[in-house]
């Protein structure tokens, strides 16, 4: 990475850490609204379906106010969490909570489409057999859904990636702190001559891109592979 300068190399790996950060501690939690949306019907249903897909439809600054102002030293999570030292403003933190908040509708999707595809009847029987729900899931169900897994994972780890309006509402564009790789290209951009490095850090999101899309194909085949053998 010589071809990168020190706070260059700075943004990547910050974003690199946000991306794995928000994509491995939401992957549980939309694993967990794919299945409630896709094999549940409850009053309000619909409102739930909607408030979880609103923040792709939502303006990115909206969602980085709302985070804002629930994480703000006057609201009461903010406060708890600021004195206990745990805050999130102004941190690498935020910047993963506005990342995982912005890619949790995607990998919800994917996920959702995953439980879908999958045949109620196979539980059914695998239920029928002896087996409890729980054992079912992961021997059965999981299994079964693991590329869309995959794809949400993906999906997940790419927008974060890219996440700039929320993340530069909610804990600005600080060096070192905040400046994920779109916030370190948007500012190379503001200052003449930065051109040549931000065209750097265009490139180096590229190949981290194609990168991640890779790796979920492939490990997306191998994982159908295993279901059909």
């Amino acid at each position: 990475m010589s071809w990168l300068g020190p706070q260059e190399w700075q943004a990547v790996a910050l974003s690199l850490r946000v991306a794995t950060v928000a994509s491995l501690f939401g992957l549980p939690l939309a694993i967990g609204m794919a299945w409630l949306l896709a094999r549940k019907r409850f009053p309000g249903h619909g409102l739930l379906s909607a408030a979880t897909h609103l923040p792709l439809v939502l303006p990115p600054v909206v969602t980085g106010h709302l985070l804002l102002m629930t994480f703000s030293r006057n609201a009461p999570l903010g406060g708890f969490l600021d004195r206990i030292g745990m805050s999130p403003a102004f941190h690498w933190t935020g910047a993963a909570i506005a990342a995982g908040v912005m890619a949790f509708p995607l990998m919800v999707r994917a996920i959702r489409l995953g439980f879908e595809a999958v045949d109620p009847r196979l539980e059914q029987t695998a239920l029928t057999l002896g087996a409890g729900r729980l054992s079912v899931f992961w021997t059965v169900t999981l299994p079964l859904i693991l590329p869309g897994i995959i794809a949400g994972g993906a999906l997940g780890f790419a927008k974060a990636m890219g996440e700039f309006g929320a993340t530069i509402t909610f804990v600005a564009n600080i060096p070192g702190q905040t400046q994920t790789l779109p916030l370190a290209i948007f500012s190379l951009l503001q200052v003449p001559g930065g051109e040549t490095a931000a065209s750097r850090l265009v490139l180096m999101s590229i190949l981290i891109a194609v990168g991640a899309v890779i790796i979920s194909e492939i490990l997306a085949r191998r994982a159908q592979a295993r279901l059909l053998a």
